[in-house]
């Protein structure tokens, strides 16, 4: 009769490889690979050429790896914290499933294999960009602004709004004010975004020690800052219209989903819940995503 043994290693092998997968976040840098590839396309006047699109394709692949490691590192660093917050207390290394000695080696085997990428297949310029941004959220936000200062998510957000600035580099070999303008737009969806999270998870924050606005400042003033964030981002919402980079399609869109955003945060404002803070936080995930997605259509459609 055979063993099972076979299947059960199957199985146990499936396991770990689905453990380092979640270590990567996958949703976050799926987000962050869109944005850098709306970047892209931006960068491109017109219908991209064959050799324009393997470099996209490769751009994108090498961004993933590295924005993978740094979601990994910041597992590793922060796997006690995780295992005290609901939100984050199934990651592999919050509940044990992975050491740190293999968490460690997997970001740094992801970091260099994302460099080796962008370095031999897409720029130099983009390779050191996208290290720069994993040291920026991996250490700077990660080790040394989040446990200490309230302004981490504003500060950290420099890190998380580089994508688009990624995926121009990528393919222009040089940063343009049009990808200063989409980096600013996703530094100021940043705090408000995050915030509204924070808002209905303040306990956990709380019981982690982290200082985040919510837990240092009170609900009642994070709030007004969530409202006050999303007028600030809404006329940011509007450069890519005035300085020409889209049309009037991205201005209708634009226009629509920051009313909407403004619309979650000014009730936020007047009424809290715990319930409507949680909207307000998925609505700004299909605020960005939705965003992104008209300058991508908008480019052709001019």
């Amino acid at each position: 009769m055979s063993t099972p043994v076979p299947v059960q290693h199957t199985t146990s092998t499936a396991n770990v490889l689905r453990q380092f997968y979640a270590l990567t976040k996958p949703r976050v840098v799926q987000l962050i690979v869109f944005c850098a590839f709306i970047g892209m396309v931006l960068a491109v006047p017109g219908v991209p050429g064959w050799a324009e699109v393997q470099r996209c394709v490769l751009a994108c692949a090498g961004i993933w790896l590295v924005a993978g490691a740094a979601a990994a590192f910041n597992c590793l660093v922060e796997k006690g914290i995780d295992a005290k917050m609901k939100r984050t207390a199934w990651r592999p290394t919050a509940r044990g499933q992975l050491s740190d000695r293999q968490a460690l080696i997997f970001s740094a085997l992801l970091c260099a294999a994302g460099s080796a990428v962008l370095w031999f297949t897409v720029n130099p310029l983009t390779m050191w960009l996208t290290f720069a941004t994993f040291v920026g959220y991996a250490v700077i936000y990660t080790v040394i602004l989040k446990p200490l200062t309230p302004q981490n998510i504003v500060i950290g957000g420099a890190s998380g709004a580089m994508p688009p600035v990624l995926g121009w580099a990528a393919m222009r070999g040089d940063v343009g004010p049009e990808a200063l303008i989409l980096f600013l737009i996703i530094f100021l969806w940043t705090p408000p975004h995050f915030w509204a999270l924070a808002l209905y998870r303040v306990e956990d924050y709380r019981r982690a020690g982290l200082p985040m606005l919510p837990v240092t400042h009170g609900n009642e003033f994070t709030r007004l800052q969530v409202l006050l964030y999303t007028f600030i981002l809404f006329a940011a919402c509007l450069l890519p219209f005035i300085y020409g980079m889209s049309g009037w399609l991205y201005l209708a869109v634009a226009t629509g989903v920051s009313i909407g955003f403004t619309g979650y945060a000014f009730a936020l404002w007047r009424n809290y819940s715990d319930t409507l803070a949680r909207k307000t936080f998925r609505f700004s995930l299909i605020h960005l995503s939705v965003l992104f997605a008209a300058l991508l259509v908008d480019h052709y459609w001019k």
